[in-house]
């Protein structure tokens, strides 16, 4: 039979869980013997050629039941059945599907989190939808395309919040390069702070004598803990004392209302960056990310066809 989609895939690979499969490797036999899939099958690839279908959909019924909490994610690539999992199991559901995970309250936070009106800055993505048939073919590419986007930037803070913290300010200063600070010039961006120090985490000189820079400071924080006032405030003291005016505050977490309303009342010109539009950024200038797939749209030249 054809490979199962990736919610056809959500309850076998819940069951595996629980029954003590803990990757998505272990998983292939089972799901092939479940499914009757043949070696073919297990063999074909995605069009980009660089993952296994049954791999793939295995891997998204993964991302899924982990967001609705069904699934909780030991280490890098290790999951087990949570309590809401077990539960679940226990409920003997004929079938796990994106509308059955509508009731858990973690996957409604998660799908809503993906709506623009939640996001930092104009273009953000947003969740897709199911298709509906008012969509055009290419509003469902490009749905697709922010829904696939939104899933690889909670996996750049999964992988942000297991490395370091000089990790993390490291990879502050490479997305501010990358987007120009420092007009590309080698050497324009250095680390100077020490986790946890609170003050100034790192410099970019935006000319090459230095005059004038940008100063950051990167706090790597749980989604939960949000940056507060006092944490600016540190940070506007940190400017004052270099005799700064210009300042990025980056945190994997967020911001509350009142730190951002702090900053728009005070002189030095500060950016305040989410973790989510972080990541949002790492994706959209090739920082932590590289190209699986390109797909090109063609429409018709009209210059071709004009007979004048």
């Amino acid at each position: 039979m054809a490979i199962p989609d990736f919610q056809t895939l959500m309850l076998p690979l819940l069951a595996l869980a629980a029954s003590g499969k803990h990757t998505v490797p272990e998983c292939v036999p089972e799901i092939a013997k479940q499914f009757s899939l043949s070696d073919d099958e297990l063999a074909e690839m995605l069009p980009s050629r660089r993952q296994l279908t049954v791999v793939n959909r295995l891997h998204w019924a993964r991302t899924y039941l982990a967001k609705a909490g069904l699934l909780r994610m030991v280490k890098r690539g290790v999951f087990e059945a949570s309590g809401d999992g077990a539960r679940v199991l226990a409920e003997k559901p004929d079938r796990i599907d994106m509308r059955y995970l509508e009731r858990f309250e973690a996957y409604r936070r998660w799908r809503a989190a993906g709506s623009k009106e939640d996001r930092t800055g104009p273009d953000a993505p947003q969740l897709a939808s199911a298709p509906s048939s008012t969509e055009t073919p290419q509003e469902r590419i490009e749905a697709a395309h922010d829904e696939i986007n939104t899933i690889l930037a909670d996996e750049l803070l999964d992988r942000l919040m297991t490395g370091s913290p000089a990790f993390f300010e490291g990879a502050v200063l490479d997305l501010l390069l990358a987007m120009g600070y420092g007009r590309g010039r080698k050497g324009a961006d250095q680390l100077t702070g020490k986790p946890g120090d609170g003050g100034i985490d790192g410099i970019i000189n935006e000319d090459a004598l230095g005059l004038d820079a940008v100063y950051v400071q990167a706090k790597r924080y749980a989604t939960e803990r949000a940056i507060g006032r006092p944490d600016i405030q540190q940070f506007v003291g940190s400017l004052t004392g270099e005799g700064a005016t210009k300042g990025v505050f980056v945190t994997t977490s967020s911001f509350t209302k009142d730190a951002t309303r702090f900053v728009d009342r005070i002189a030095q010109r500060i950016v305040l960056i989410d973790g989510q539009r972080f990541a949002h950024l790492m994706i959209a200038h090739g920082v932590g990310v590289r190209a699986t797939h390109t797909i090109t749209l063609s429409e018709i030249d009209e210059n071709f066809f004009s007979e004048e």
